[in-house]
């Protein structure tokens, strides 16, 4: 694999630790600006909504750009946010900061993974993209465990910090590793939004909401589930996280492998198994040791996900792939921010902290129907086309 993929993978290492931080520190942030856990929830969903804006409207206004300069410039604004996080005297200040640091997220992976899959023949595009968003599980395995000790031994804005020299390191790292790919056609931001008059590209970014959503919105309040269900003290639950992490760094290779073979095969059968492991989780969570199992593999399934979704979207968007590949980040995040509510929601009417995990379960048995419905409208159209292409050819 070309080295300019580590660097996108760190660039995702920084910006995937900023995302998925918030949830292990949420008890102290709430605590410190002395808010209620829903209220601070919201710097999960606000953040996953500023994704949206970001992948969307960033992505089409440097649709004409070099990419190379615009993943430079997007890290700049994410080091410029999480030290505005850091800093942030108040629950504003800190909500304001997460949302610009959002802002580039959605464009960096969504730019990022064209550039990768561009790095690579057509075969290996679902394995680039998956090494890129290693950076993800990897900030989850060890950044989100360390920055939620770190969080809890010297206060959680020395977590921020930290984020923020990342970040720098990121920069660093593309600006050296990634080449500066010379774009084969003048770049049109009218031929970036024909992608959207594709049906399956539709239905891609629908499953990537729903089964995306559901894991999350288990995640945003895990820490609350694990101290006061499960019975786990607050100091485990940074090495609790490592275990999730670990189920995302194989959920992620294997994932990445399967939808090389099968996108859609792939999908039906890891959203059908995050389901049941939804389920489960919700029901043995006041288990200890079902609960460290059901975390795992929970990660594992719920990030097996990600590669077969992102090379979907670029597969049926394959002339204009930018903006769509950003628009499904964006509905990466619209699901965190779905899921993240909902299981708010939940735990706002008082049905206790596994509610969360039930409502993801539903969430994503809805996924498992809308895949099943976008693979068969896309067997049924794949004989038509090659019926097509053998008479034009005759």
């Amino acid at each position: 694999m070309p080295a300019g993929l580590i660097a996108l993978a760190l660039g995702g290492f920084g910006i995937g630790l900023t995302e998925f931080v918030i949830t292990g520190l949420l008890p102290e942030v709430a605590a410190d600006y002395h808010v209620t856990e829903s209220t601070a929830g919201w710097l999960v969903t606000g953040y996953a909504l500023a994704v949206v804006v970001g992948a969307l409207g960033l992505t089409a206004a440097t649709t004409r750009l070099p990419r190379k300069p615009v993943l430079v410039g997007l890290l700049v604004l994410f080091v410029i946010g999480n030290a505005l996080s850091a800093f942030a005297p108040v629950y504003g200040v800190m909500m304001a900061g997460r949302v610009i640091a959002a802002l580039c997220h959605g464009a960096f992976f969504g730019i990022g993974a064209v550039v990768a899959a561009d790095m690579v023949s057509r075969e290996r595009r679902a394995s680039a993209v998956a090494l890129m968003f290693t950076g993800l599980t990897a900030a989850n395995v060890l950044g989100v465990p360390f920055g939620t000790f770190l969080g809890q031994a010297f206060g959680w804005r020395a977590t921020f910090w930290t984020i923020a020299a990342i970040g720098v390191v990121a920069l660093v790292g593309v600006l050296v590793l990634v080449p500066a790919v010379r774009e084969t056609r003048a770049p049109s931001l009218v031929r970036e939004l024909s992608a959207f008059r594709s049906g399956q590209v539709w239905l891609s970014l629908g499953i990537t909401v729903l089964g995306y959503g559901g894991m999350f919105g288990a995640f945003t309040y895990i820490a609350y589930t694990l101290t006061a269900v499960s019975g786990f003290p607050a100091a485990a639950v940074p090495w609790l996280l490592i275990a999730f992490g670990g189920g995302l760094f194989v959920g992620n290779v294997v994932g990445g492998r399967l939808a090389a073979r099968s996108v859609d095969g792939t999908l039906l059968w890891v959203l059908s198994g995050l389901t049941v492991v939804l389920a489960l989780f919700a029901i043995v969570a006041t288990s200890p040791v079902l609960t460290v199992i059901a975390l795992v593999l929970m990660g594992a399934f719920g990030f097996a996900t990600v590669p077969p979704l992102q090379t979907r979207v670029m597969s049926h968007a394959e002339h204009a792939p930018t903006l769509a590949s950003g628009a499904n980040i964006a509905a990466f995040n619209l699901g965190n921010a779905l899921g993240a509510w909902i299981g708010g929601a939940t735990i706002a009417a008082g049905l206790g902290y596994t509610a969360p995990i039930w409502a993801g379960a539903v969430i994503t048995l809805a996924a498992v129907a809308l895949t099943a419905v976008a693979a068969g409208a896309a067997a049924r159209r794949r004989p038509a086309r090659t019926a097509t292409g053998s008479i034009a050819t005759a």
